[in-house]
């Protein structure tokens, strides 16, 4: 086992950690439940504008493609500018686009909205971005830290998403992202008064806050580890982001589950995505991670076979996918975090990490259009969920693959 090097020299002061994590759940669950509700709002707008999947679809994917150029700016930002400032200017933009989105009255204020302002938030109030933030925050395991934080991207969930489709169901979609909008807001002043910056620089790494994004890049991809945890988490983006958060609310209603009972087992799902990711980041800092990655994937596509067999079952059939999904869902991200620190290097974490998770937005962005392409093509969504679990496959491959990887030089994780 390689020693641990000493605290970063700018980190956050050991009083200010738990705020992070803290406040990193909430931001993630609001960016998260911002997109989820492409997923739950598509028949509305069909209903209201006459839209097709295909265009919703392809709306949520360019939003997917400018999170995926966003991402590795945005984890520069927090290496460089710290996570409060990084996460308040998330929160702005995600509050100004869902603003849009609430008063929009067509196609052009629709992809300003959410392609544009949103896409903006979503890319910087991201689970890379605050797995960055936590590790810097706890000298050692900062796994459990990790996990609890950024099973804000699914947990709040739990609450906020079922509140969306209620006040689809009582009032109306226009109130639903109106009070995202507010609520994001709502977040700034909180973040400003308890969470304090301060630019990073790791001690014991060679990499430091004068070199630059140029050379931090070509380093990184000289990190054989960055390249198996790219695909795989492409892949993850795929089966997660592009084909679930965009596509199983639509599939529900598809096989005449009702909005409201369907964003209960959403909210479910999210639940027990959250307990999941707590569990994944504690397994992290005891077991073989690549072995714990390689396992996650391989589940996950298991799981994809109940969805090939939902229409015409009843609601429980949806809510044990929710409960099995969950579980191996987002609980890649703390795995994938601290293979980056240890394999890839503490110093260019979060740009590593926003490069890595500019691969998962590709790969939302590719489900998103995909799916929405097949059930307009095929009237069936068999396509999108038989791709997906042979893709987890060879995601788990490549994970193990990291096992005869060796990590950064000096590395600051275990």
């Amino acid at each position: 086992m390689t020693a641990r090097s000493s605290q970063p020299e700018s980190a956050p002061p050991l009083s200010q950690p738990w705020a992070v994590v803290g406040f990193g759940f909430l931001a993630l669950a609001l960016s998260s439940s911002g997109r989820a509700a492409l997923g739950l709002l598509m028949p509305a707008w069909q209903r209201d504008f006459g839209w097709t999947s295909s265009y919703i679809s392809g709306v949520g994917a360019m939003a997917l493609v400018v999170m995926a150029c966003v991402a590795p700016f945005a984890g520069r930002m927090v290496d460089r500018k710290g996570s409060g400032f990084t996460l308040n200017l998330g929160m702005g933009l995600l509050g100004l686009g869902c603003g849009i989105v609430a008063l929009m009255n067509g196609k052009v204020m629709f992809v300003i909205g959410y392609a544009g302002f949103c896409a903006l938030g979503f890319g910087i109030v991201a689970s890379h971005v605050v797995a960055t933030a936590v590790t810097r925050s706890f000298p050692n395991k900062a796994g459990l830290p990790v996990g609890t934080a950024t099973s804000g991207s699914t947990g709040g969930q739990f609450v906020i998403v079922p509140l969306i489709a209620a006040l689809l169901a009582f009032a109306s979609w226009r109130w639903s992202f109106g009070a995202l909008s507010l609520a994001s807001l709502a977040l700034i002043p909180a973040i400003r008064a308890l969470v304090r910056d301060g630019a990073s620089s790791v001690t014991g790494d060679r990499h430091t806050s004068s070199s630059s994004f140029t050379q931090d890049f070509g380093t990184i991809l000289r990190r054989p580890a960055f390249h198996a945890l790219f695909w795989s988490y492409l892949i993850c983006g795929f089966t997660s982001t592009g084909a679930i958060e965009t596509h199983l609310l639509p599939y529900a209603a598809f096989c005449g589950f009702p909005p409201v009972q369907s964003a209960t087992a959403y909210g479910f799902l999210s639940l027990i995505n959250l307990m999941g990711m707590v569990g994944a980041g504690w397994l992290t800092d005891r077991v073989n991670r690549p072995t714990l990655l390689a396992s996650i994937y391989v589940l996950r596509g298991m799981t994809y076979i109940i969805l090939l067999y939902l229409p015409g079952t009843g609601i429980e059939v949806l809510f044990l996918f929710a409960l099995l999904f969950g579980i191996v869902d987002y609980s890649t991200v703390p795995v994938t975090a601290s293979l980056a620190a240890s394999h890839i290097g503490l110093g260019v974490m979060g740009q590593a990490m926003g490069m890595i998770s500019a691969g998962h937005a590709i790969g939302g962005a590719i489900a998103a259009y995909y799916g929405g392409f097949v059930v307009d093509s095929t009237g069936s969504y068999d396509g999108l969920w038989l791709g997906s679990v042979w893709l987890l496959f060879g995601a788990g491959l490549l994970s193990i693959l990291v096992i005869r990887m060796a990590p950064a030089p000096r590395p600051v994780l275990i």
